[in-house]
């Protein structure tokens, strides 16, 4: 078990279950079962401590990680709250999500599920993806699959998973991050435009599936992917601002934004 003292800026729920990650389960009390870099743990907030159940002290540095705890959120959140009044409300309003810094490859291919479809969807397709082809763990839970074992794998194969068109963008992804034509670690550091067109090499994958993997598997926090539901809260909430309005932690915005308008959809009842 791994314990981090006092966090302050995070609640589970809504850092977990807001759509930036598909592998998370909430249980009855509270905590959160899931896997990432093929490691199975439930995590649990007590009294102001992040509890990692099932990890090792060997780890404390890949969940720091994982969990963005070296940002100052606290501090984040008042220089967007300075910036407008409605990115205030919706940063108080979602004061604990933390962008998580997941594993890239996981992160591209469950942004390419993600497209034109629903979380609890989605999170059927990831499952039976990593049931289907990742390496089994000790507890009965499976790693999401590697690039290579997926690159062997055909279009036909993946019909299991009933992910539709997104099968043959899944296989490309694979064939491309496998054979080094696509540079997953080339995009974590490379220009922020030129990391984007790196991803847009793979079939399937426009700008949108390109920032939501920059900035949920690559922690570029200036990402800010737009969808339909992101654009409408867009031009309801900020009109006549841009992405680029928010600066440096655009995607830190992103989150607060997206969940505030998730939870109020009165806002688009106009």
């Amino acid at each position: 078990m791994i314990v981090f003292e006092q966090i302050t800026d995070l609640d589970l729920a809504q850092t977990l279950d807001c759509g930036q990650a598909f592998r998370w389960r909430e249980q009855p009390d509270g905590s959160f079962a899931g896997v990432a870099f093929g490691k199975s743990v439930t995590v649990r907030l007590d009294g102001g401590d992040l509890v990692i159940e099932n990890a090792g002290e060997a780890d404390r540095a890949l969940w720091r990680r994982y969990f963005d705890l070296d940002r100052d959120y606290g501090l984040i959140r008042g220089e967007l709250s300075a910036l407008h009044p409605v990115l205030k409300e919706a940063s108080e309003y979602a004061a604990g999500i933390r962008v998580l810094r997941q594993e890239p490859y996981e992160a591209l291919c469950t942004f390419i599920i993600s497209q034109n479809n629903n979380i609890k969807r989605i999170k059927g397709i990831v499952q039976r993806l990593c049931e289907g082809f990742g390496e089994p763990l000790p507890d009965g839970e499976f790693a999401f699959p590697t690039a290579r074992a997926m690159s062997a794998l055909t279009v036909e194969e993946l019909a299991p998973l009933r992910a539709g068109f997104r099968a043959k963008y899944l296989f490309d992804a694979a064939r491309k991050v496998d054979s080094g034509e696509v540079d997953l670690a080339l995009c974590e550091t490379a220009p922020y435009e030129d990391a984007r067109a790196e991803l847009m090499k793979i079939k399937g994958v426009g700008v949108k599936v390109a920032d939501c993997t920059l900035l949920f598997g690559m922690n570029r926090v200036e990402a800010f992917p737009m969808d339909v539901w992101m654009k409408r809260a867009m031009a309801s909430l900020f009109p006549g601002l841009s992405p680029e309005s928010f600066g440096a932690n655009a995607g830190i915005a992103q989150q607060y934004i997206f969940h505030y308008s998730r939870m109020h959809p009165e806002i688009f009842q106009n």
